[in-house]
């Protein structure tokens, strides 16, 4: 303690004591544990080497006074960056990576768990995390960006507020922030302290960037700063923090859409599959008089990402560019409607065969459903004038013919099948999900994105339909032991689910789907979920009732259903080959198929019990 106090006397603003954020942001759980301030992050040890760093940049920023300011202040903040990338590499938050046998860094994602052992880095040795190391990433990814700025205009880089755009432009692109997703500002001050300390002094510009302890958050007198739902900002008011953020969107698109010339472009680039944040932002930005004309995905994300493996998190970021609605009209629901469905069926099948599938194949094909209904200010709905069509209503709208697009697909795995018709809901989403994740874990976000889009819910398929069960909070777990198996130098971009704290879904099997009424018809008259139906078909073949599978299958004239023909042979195919499941499966499409005879429906048999 005595080396570091007379240590940091020599380092502008001393030890890194400013306040973390409080236990109830986003993504924080270090302060759950008396972690107060960014020091208590690092070991004693951790600060000593770090502050030794600090002071040698600082030293050689006097040494390279008699040198051109511009190559003075490139170097002296490129070696910042690597202090910084050091410091991600020496918390007490920093973990081991069993299989790669390596140091974890502290930021594998958005976001500071608690680790309960950590890993610690000598920074002058030549393992992963080293000074060395550090110094070679930041000069490769110079060297990476370097080579566009070769044939590029000079640039102006300027810091300000998004509400207040100066200046006309042709093109505005933004990346904003996701909803309730990311923390940026809470993240950014891990980093921001130290270069804080680096950088001071080595121009005014620079100092001006850091007068500041801690990197801008909402500003409550100014009604301006960081836009997030983030309720422990408004002193935990989850509606008034929700409420400002969707009109802060709104005064920034505003903002854009007077900035722009009168043909000028915004483009938006989102990745988030929270059905929430995408309504959000599609309100924005037709309350600021933008109409989407344009939607493209762009893999963006980074395969070896911890959200990426194993799951269907977003691969693509979706690129929606707008232009400023002439139009001021009001709709009509059913005319936009037929607009949207004419204008989204070639895209689908563009998208489709550019191999875009699962979450981002439903956003990705949202962005051309949008012109129809955003080129209006509002959307009547025509049998009632009174009342308007909701962003929510719409999108349901196109996520259900997207669904039923991809279905189609899978129902025909040729693809000679545009979309289908007349499927149950509870059918629809079991062939999604099963098409894109089979009987392994699934990500909750997926689940409530596939779920809404047949009009369902995922507590509903756990409970009523007894069609998903809940394999427990594996992402939790990670965050509480720092399970993130991060590749070194690769960088986590989006945040666990929100939905449900990273909880994991999966279909039950046939086998473990028991109840006395399955496949039978329920209370109040309710329709039998096609799927339910062969699950019910394939404990009485495992039985081996054939009578009583004739009976079925008769009774709810299932001979002459092609759907459920189709059904059978999609599920075969999905079935692993020399399982249980698919031997049945085709056992029971070979005996329906050699019945000659299609005998008139029988009454619906009684629950009996059993199966």
């Amino acid at each position: 303690e005595e080396q570091l106090q007379a240590l940091y006397a020599d380092i502008p603003f001393g030890l890194p004591e400013e306040p973390l954020p409080s236990k109830e942001a986003l993504g924080f759980r270090v302060p759950l544990y008396g972690f107060d301030t960014w020091r208590k992050l690092f070991t004693n040890r951790q600060l000593l080497a770090l502050g030794e760093f600090v002071l040698a940049v600082r030293g050689l920023m006097q040494e390279l006074d008699d040198r051109p300011d511009v190559w003075r202040e490139a170097i002296i903040t490129n070696l910042a960056l690597v202090t910084d990338r050091l410091a991600d590499y020496s918390s007490a938050i920093c973990s081991w990576h069993n299989s790669g046998e390596k140091l974890r860094n502290t930021f594998s994602r958005f976001a500071l768990p608690i680790v309960w052992d950590y890993t610690e880095v000598n920074l002058l040795s030549d393992t992963s995390g080293n000074f060395l190391g550090a110094l070679e990433w930041v000069s490769r990814f110079i060297g990476h960006v370097l080579q566009p700025a070769k044939s590029a205009d000079s640039t102006n880089v300027l810091s300000g507020s998004a509400t207040r755009l100066l200046g006309e432009y042709d093109v505005i692109i933004t990346d904003p922030p996701y909803y309730d997703a990311i923390p940026y500002s809470d993240c950014m001050d891990f980093f921001h302290v130290w270069l804080r300390r680096s950088t001071h002094g080595l121009s005014p510009e620079v100092d001006a960037a850091f007068v500041n302890p801690l990197g801008p958050k909402w500003d409550h007198d100014a009604g301006d700063g960081e836009l997030i739902d983030d309720a422990s900002r408004f002193n935990g008011d989850r509606e008034l923090s929700k409420s400002n953020y969707e009109d802060g969107m709104a005064r920034a698109f505003q903002a854009c859409h007077s900035a722009l010339t009168t043909d000028g472009r915004l483009v938006v680039v989102f990745a988030n599959k929270q059905p929430d944040a995408w309504e959000t932002l599609v309100g924005a930005l037709i309350r600021a008089g933008f109409v989407v004309d344009g939607s493209w995905p762009v893999q963006t994300e980074m395969s070896n990402r911890t959200r990426s493996l194993g799951s269907a998190a977003l691969s693509s970021s979706v690129w929606l560019v707008c232009r400023k609605r002439v139009l001021a009209r009001p709709g009509w629901d059913n005319i936009v409607l037929d607009e949207m469905r004419t204008n989204i069926t070639q895209q689908l099948r563009d998208f489709w065969d550019a191999g875009i599938r699962g979450p981002d194949f439903v956003w990705a094909a949202t962005g051309p459903a949008l012109e129809a209904f955003s080129k209006h200010p509002v959307v009547k709905k025509a049998n009632d004038p009174d009342q308007l069509m909701t962003v929510s209503e719409f999108l349901r709208e196109v996520r259900r013919m997207v669904v039923d697009f991809v279905v189609g697909r899978v129902l025909t795995a040729s693809g000679g099948q545009e979309a289908v018709s007349g499927l149950d809901d509870v059918t629809t989403y079991y062939l999604l999900h099963r098409n894109d994740f089979g009987m392994d874990d699934a990500p909750v976000g997926a689940c409530i994105l596939y779920a809404l889009s047949c009009n369902l819910s995922d507590s509903a398929l756990v409970g009523q339909q007894d069609l998903l069960a809940q394999t427990g909070k594996a992402a939790s777990a990670d965050e509480e032991e720092g399970e993130t198996a991060e590749d070194e130098g690769s960088d986590e971009d989006e945040p666990e689910e929100t939905a449900g704290s990273g909880a994991r879904l999966r279909l039950k099997p046939w086998s473990r789907r028991l109840s006395r009424n399955l496949g039978l018809e329920g209370s109040g008259g309710r329709p039998v979920p096609l799927i339910d139906q062969v699950h019910r078909l394939m404990h009485l073949w495992r039985a081996g009732d054939q009578a009583r599978v004739d009976d079925y299958v008769d009774a709810w004239g299932l001979q002459r259903s092609a759907l459920f023909g189709q059904i059978l042979q999609a599920l075969i195919e999905l079935a692993p080959s020399g399982s249980e499941e698919r031997a049945i499966l085709e056992a029971i499409s070979n005996h329906v198929a050699s019945r000659g005879d299609v005998r008139a429906p029988r009454q619906r048999p009684l629950p009996l019990g059993g199966m």
